[in-house]
Parts: C-alpha cells; structure tokens; sequence
C-alpha cells in the first residue's frame, strides 16, 4: 500500500471528506474561488474566509503516465497516474487514479467520475471512466504567461563577477566512499584551478543543505568542518531557482562585497545511498510533493513530468522520436567523454526496445543516479586578470516565478517552472538566443530538455520535434550542440552542476574532442522540478 497522507489541521478535512462519497475542494467564502491543494488565504481576493464546498465530483483527463516501475511492494504495476481538472474550475486539478478500466484505455480529454476508497482513516478520491463523448474544451490552454518582470536598473549584479574555478570529484556508481570525500576533493580542486588558496576563499554556498536520501553530503556545516575555511558569508537550502540558484546567491553575495571568492558545491551520492539501503518510506506523507501524489503511487519524478509530456504529446502530435533524440544525441556525446557513465553507443532500436518506466518514458529516458561532486569558484570581477585560465563571466541570469509552483496545479504543456525563469534570462541582456553557441540544458528526462529548448525560445512551443530534425540540428556540429558532456542522461546525474562545469569547460576550450568549434557563449538551466534557473555565460574575452 502507498503511503497515506498524514491527517494534518490544513488538510484533515479533504481525506476525511469522501466518507459520504462527496467530493469537496477549498473554496473562498468572499469571491468563490476553488483551490487545491488548500491554502490559508484565496489566492484571488487574498481573504481569509475560506471553507470546503461540495462539488459534484465529474472531471477530465489532462494528464496521465501508465506506471511500469514498481516503486512500492504491495503496489503492483502497471496503473495510472492522472491529473484531472474539475468540471467546476479549470484551474482546480488532482493527482489521482484512473480506476476501472484498462491503463491502455486512458487518454486526454476522458471525462471521469470520483469514487472513493478507504485506505484506515483517509478516503482517497480515485476517478474512473463516464463513458461519456470525450472533453471538447481545451482545459489547459496554450502557454500565456505574463510578462517577465523588467529589470529595476541598467546596473546588472552578475556583471559584478565572474566564475574563476571549478573541480570535480571521480564520477561513478556506487562508489561506496564518504560523500564527503568527494566534496573536499571537488573544493580543493576547484580552489587550485582558480589559483588560490584555501585561504582565499571567504563564502560558502550549497544546495539543498543538510538533506538525506543520498542528495547532501552534509551541507555547509559538514564541508566547513572538514576544510575550516572560516567563511564570512555561508549559505545553504532547497528554495532556490534551481541547483545551481545556490551560484546566484554566491554572485549576490559578492556583488554585495560580503564575499570576494565563493566555493559553491553540489555533491550526490544516491547510488552508494541505494545500495547500502540506507532509506525507507514513512509512514505517512507530508507536505507539497508527497502529501498529494504518493498516495496515489506516484513516487518518482518520472511519473509526475510524463504526465505534462503526455498533454505535450497530445496537443502538439508529438511522437517518443522527438524524446529518442534527446536521449540519442547525448549518447553520442559522451562517447567522447571519458568520465561519462553510459559510452556504449545507442541505436533508435535500442532505445525503443528498452524497458518503459512511466509512459512516455523508457529507460533512456531517465538519467543515471550516482555518485560525484561539482564544484565552482564565483570570484570578484576584477579578480578576473589574476586567474591562471580564462575567467567565464556571467551575462545575464533567468529566476523569475511566473507560474504556480506545482507539478499538478500550473503549468501542464511543459516541465513546470520552466518558462518564467527562461522568459526572465532575455530581458537582462541584449544577445538573443541566436548568439549561443551551445546549451547545457536540465535532461533528468528527456521532456526536461524538450521544455528548456521551447522556454528559451531556440523554437516555439509544439515545434521541437521537427525543429530537432531527428537530432542534427543539437548535434556536436549542429546549429545549437546541446550537452556535449552527454548529460545526466548519460554522464550522471551530478544534480545540475554538472551542465555549469560542462558549460564553463566548453567556454574554456578546454573539452577536448568533444569540443565546441569557437564557442564563446552558452546557455545553461538547471532545476528537473518546480523551480527552475538559467544562465548565459560568455568568455571574459568575447
């Protein structure tokens, strides 16, 4: 059985709810607004007065994944994983269950009914099949975003530095050694590259901090203690526009002269964490992205964003050839790249025959958990003179929220999170995407990077598969190679840092035969979940 959400005072009511077979949603008592999951104040009036009303229970498909994988032991796959949105609001949706019928019989637009199932103390609101003609109305819509804030000042602050160093540690499965080696191997080397000393370095800065589940080696505490650098400014956390937001902050930090060299760190090591067993589902889920998908099974990020790549497919005609050249050309690349995980070639048959995950997805389509650690130097712009190699700077950076901060309640055509951060990286800067010569973009799936190439605008929404040309326009040389490294795809999944380190060995020209003919700018986005972040890097000398 998946777990249950843990009955807290914001929520009691919704899982307890269904015991009569009524199906009931946060509702203003001011203005009538419906919302999920609920919140203390209506997201329109910004009143208090809110309090469950009674809807009738009828809602259609918006988006679906038939899960393969077993991620549970008394969960037996395959079943579906669905986002409905409510007869009553379009912008009121539930992850939920299709139930009575056959997985492959799921698609957009099925209208469906709740029925409720008692799991102990909490009635789950699973759908099933009307029978009814399918949806007509478009209950998602197409993109439309509004306008990504102007910048307050001509004054940009990531002018104020550049990146001077970088390092990382060994990559591999299942290393089974200390994550916190790999950190200080990563900082030391970072340190060196830059020319520097430890004793330089006055900042510290992570992401996520001190979390489990093989994600952290420990966080800023753990890294100071080993290293006693003695830092002036540390920081630490998840809330950021993405992995490397914790770069942005380091280049707040020293554009605000608290900090002249910043050692940011991003190291994993989930696949040592897998094989020792070390973790274990509560029992009861609590909070944004557990609360109101793991009940229904849905455990793993591939089952959340298939199913915006399942409404992607739908409305645009999309095939899995548009994700195959995804996964293909990063196989590709990292047969050039001797710290990539995956080298062995790959064929079109190979990837169609692997094994599905969570429709759309297959095997290929998913990165490659394991163990590694990333580091990068933000320096003092005027240090840039100083350095032993050829300082990156930063152009410009995309952070801006501009959706809701969901998997299930915003954006459904694209990865969430992705379009606002992308929309905002144009407006401070004056190049356009016709001036990059290369991107780094997030693939912890494939669809990550189908999203990323529409938000930046290298083509427009619905137009990747064609504009991909089966992969040779994001070939190495292609109009826009994308991920010369191969990716998380195929490199392993170094959480984001990895696309930064790529990016800036690239700018470099230190990549060796998978090197960028004269690249002098790069794109570069991180995130794989709501929220996202980008930056465009340029040589100091472009």
């Amino acid at each position: 059985m998946p777990p249950l959400p843990a009955l807290i005072p914001a929520s009691e009511w919704f899982w307890k709810s269904g015991a009569d077979g009524i199906l009931r949603i946060q509702g203003c008592d001011d203005c009538g607004t419906l919302v999920h999951p609920p919140v203390p104040v209506c997201p329109t009036c910004r009143g208090s007065a809110v309090s469950p009303k009674e809807v009738s229970g009828r809602a259609s498909v918006v988006g679906y994944t038939v899960n393969v994988q077993q991620w549970l032991p008394d969960m037996k796959p395959p079943y579906v994983v669905a986002v409905v949105a409510i007869e009553e609001s379009d912008d009121v949706r539930l992850t939920t269950n299709i139930v009575g019928c056959e997985p492959a019989e799921v698609h957009v637009g099925q209208r469906v009914q709740v029925t409720f199932e008692q799991r102990e103390d909490v009635w789950l609101p699973l759908f099933e099949p009307t029978g009814e003609p399918d949806e007509t109305r478009d209950r998602v819509g197409e993109p439309n975003l509004p306008a990504p804030r102007a910048p307050l000042s001509p004054r940009r602050f990531e002018h104020d530095v550049v990146l001077s160093g970088i390092g990382r540690s060994r990559i591999g499965r299942r290393l089974m050694v200390d994550p916190l080696s790999l950190t200080t191997d990563a900082c030391l080397k970072a340190i060196a590259d830059a020319g520097l000393t430890p004793e330089d370095i006055d900042g510290l800065s992570t992401y996520p901090g001190t979390v489990g589940m093989g994600m952290s080696e420990g966080g800023v505490t753990s890294v100071e203690e080993a290293l006693r650098l003695r830092p002036t400014w540390f920081n630490g956390g998840g809330d950021l526009p993405g992995q490397t937001g914790a770069v942005v902050q380091a280049m707040l930090a020293v554009s605000a002269g608290l900090c002249r060299h910043v050692l940011c760190f991003r190291t994993v090591w989930e696949s040592t964490y897998r094989e020792l067993r070390l973790g274990g589902m509560p029992g009861r889920a609590t909070g944004l992205n557990t609360e109101w998908r793991h009940p229904f099974g849905a455990i793993s990020a591939a089952s959340w964003i298939a199913m915006q790549a399942s409404q992607y497919m739908h409305r645009y005609g999309a095939s899995r050839e548009m994700l195959a050249a995804i996964a293909l050309n990063g196989r590709a690349n990292a047969a050039r790249n001797p710290d990539a995980i995956y080298r062995a070639p790959m064929t079109m048959d190979d990837y169609m025959s692997a094994r599905l995950v969570s429709t759309p997805f297959g095997l290929y389509d998913c990165d490659i958990p394991c163990d590694g650690s990333v580091a990068v130097i933000v320096s003092a712009a005027d240090a840039a003179s100083d350095l032993p190699k050829t300082a990156i700077k930063v152009e410009a950076v995309g952070t801006q929220i501009n959706e809701r901060v969901s998997w299930d309640q915003g954006t459904m055509t694209h990865e969430p999170v992705v379009l606002g951060p992308a929309a905002h990286l144009w407006t401070r800067t004056d190049l356009t995407p016709a001036d990059v010569d290369l991107a780094c973009l997030y693939d912890g799936f494939t669809f990550n990077a189908i999203s990323w190439l529409e938000g930046l605008g290298f083509c427009g929404f619905g137009e990747a598969q064609d504009w991909l040309d089966k992969g040779q326009r994001i070939a190495l040389d292609g109009d826009l190679p994308l991920n010369p490294h191969g990716g998380q795809l195929s490199e392993g999944r170094l959480h984001g840092f990895g696309f930064l380190y790529e990016a800036i060995t690239q700018l470099r020209h230190e990549a060796g035969p998978r090197q960028v003919a004269d690249a002098r700018t790069a794109v570069v986005s991180t995130g794989g979940g709501a929220p996202g972040g980008a930056f465009l890097l340029r040589r100091a000398d472009s």
